[in-house]
This record gives structure tokens, sequence and C-alpha cells, in this order.
């Protein structure tokens, strides 16, 4: 059976692509075809669709802190992590510091996992402070 640990440095790895706005490796990390959830809905995204949403967006990551990590395997290809998180940084050119619960699917394809399902779940809503 896979380790724990395995699947929360990859959670970390991918957050850290999005610190530095890495598009090229977020893409490398997830399914042909992946489905994120969150405040805007539900979307299948391609890895095209998330690499332009990755370059397109005005949006930047700061920083952001997990806590109370769980994380299952249903099977020996198959993990599931969900975490609290706090994420700081701007968006619209506006800061914001949010609360929230995300859950990702990974599956293992070969050596490779790779990410089908991210979901994001706001628990309080976003601060928009002055920096």
């Amino acid at each position: 059976m896979p380790e724990k640990q395995t699947i929360i440095d990859l959670e970390k790895k991918f957050w850290e692509t999005m610190v530095s706005k890495d598009a090229d490796a977020a893409t490398e990390m997830m399914a042909k075809t992946s489905i994120v959830t969150g405040p805007q809905g539900v979307a299948q995204v391609s890895r095209v669709d998330f690499s332009k949403m990755m370059d397109e967006g005005k949006w930047t990551l700061d920083s952001y802190r997990f806590s109370d990590v769980q994380v299952i395997f249903p099977n020996e290809s198959t993990a599931v992590i969900g975490y609290k998180v706090n994420q700081k940084g701007t968006m619209d050119g506006k800061p914001y510091d949010m609360q929230a619960a995300d859950a990702s699917t990974w599956t293992r394809s070969g050596d490779e996992w790779l990410c089908v399902m991210h979901s994001e779940t706001t628990l309080d809503s976003p601060s928009r402070k002055s920096a």
C-alpha cells in the first residue's frame, strides 16, 4: 500500500505550482481530464484548459498552510486526501485571506500519481484586507 506522506507531498507540490504559477509542472500532475468543483461550480478541465487558466488568471497565491490532513486509499491505485487550507494571495488585484476545506483524488498510472478531481469549499467569507 502506498504511503500517506507520498500523497501529502504530492498535494503540497501541486500547491507549490500554484504559488510559482508553473503551469507546465501543474498540468503534468493532472490526468488528461479532471473534475474541479468550487465556488464557481463544477467543470471538467483538460490539461490545456487548466494551463490556460493558470496563465491568464488574474490571481496570485502567496502562501498556504494545511491542517487536519486526512488520507485514505480505497485501493492501491487510488488515494483521496482532504484537509483544511489557509491561503493568502490576490484576486483581481485585491488581497484575500481564505479558509477552505479541500479534497483531491489521485490515481496511479504506472509509477505516476495523477490528480483526477479537486474540490474546494470556502469555510468563511474571503477577507479582503489591505496588505
